[in-house]
């Protein structure tokens, strides 16, 4: 791993991460974020953005997108409810020499070295862990290590966007962190032939009977209000075809079968009669 010095004190830095992720339709959520992240004047600063929608809707493949078409490093921190400010900055562990070695966050490394970084699922944190990057998320553009006692620059070349999922198992954000993860870009379920070429891009050794019938699922899953995302549609035909395989039976014959193993007996009223 790569390691830089600050006053004195070595860091070990995180790697960048390569995702098989590719961001299909929806260009101008695209657009929007892109912009969000453009400064349009030497005292300009970007915005830190937030990806809001339900879960599996591609918030962090668009932020992933958007960050391949800055052309820079991306860095991915996985917020949970156990998040500590520590976590987020710099910790603390025990080197092969037995000997404490300080290792830079994801975050850190991505304000270190220009990169982007993906806060992923960030209302999972406590207001305590949120703290600690106030001071990022202003013009100050600095996190502070009370473990190190450094005080750490971003370059002007960071990037951050924070995914938010809209469910229960999440914690309300502070208005003062809120009022700093600006704008909202709100993702909603792709419409039929959007999620079409989600799922051909994902599955490409599908048949495109198949693929319909999942999206004809999904979309009339959709228009209830369902939680059932396009991970959820992949993960069906997958698991339909793994079937179809193991059984030579048909693959849209099994559809149901996979539908109510994977969502549950109650998804398959969506199914069209």
């Amino acid at each position: 791993m790569d390691k830089t010095t600050i006053d004195g004190i070595s860091l070990t830095l995180a790697n960048p991460v390569e995702l098989p992720l590719k961001w299909i339709g929806q260009e101008e959520l695209l657009k929007q974020l892109l912009a969000a992240w453009m400064t349009i004047d030497e005292r300009d600063f970007p915005f830190n953005p937030r990806l809001i929608g339900k879960p599996g809707v591609g918030k962090t493949t668009l932020a992933y997108a958007a960050a391949r078409a800055l052309g820079r490093p991306v860095y991915l921190f996985q917020a949970t409810m156990d998040t500590r400010p520590e976590d987020l900055i710099i910790t603390p562990v025990i080197g092969p020499d037995g000997k404490i070695q300080y290792v830079a966050s994801s975050l850190v490394t991505a304000m270190l070295t220009g990169g982007v970084l993906i806060l992923d699922e960030g209302n999972r944190m406590s207001e305590k862990a949120w703290a600690s990057l106030a001071p990022l998320l202003d013009d100050r553009r600095y996190v502070e290590s009370i473990i190190t006692g450094l005080r750490v620059p971003a370059r002007p070349e960071f990037r951050i966007v924070v995914t938010m999922n809209e469910d229960a198992s999440t914690f309300e954000v502070p208005e003062y962190i809120h009022s700093r993860l600006q704008p909202q870009i709100f993702i909603d379920f792709p419409e039929a032939e959007e999620e079409l070429l989600i799922l051909k891009e994902n599955l490409p050794f599908a048949g495109s009977r198949i693929l319909r019938y999942v999206v004809d699922f999904l979309q009339r899953a959709h228009a209830a209000d369902e939680l059932y995302s396009v991970r959820d549609g992949i993960n069906i035909a997958r698991y339909a075809l793994k079937m179809m395989a193991a059984t030579e039976r048909d693959a849209l014959e099994l559809v149901p079968l996979a539908i109510e193993r994977i969502l549950g007996e109650e998804a398959l009223r969506y199914l069209k009669k």
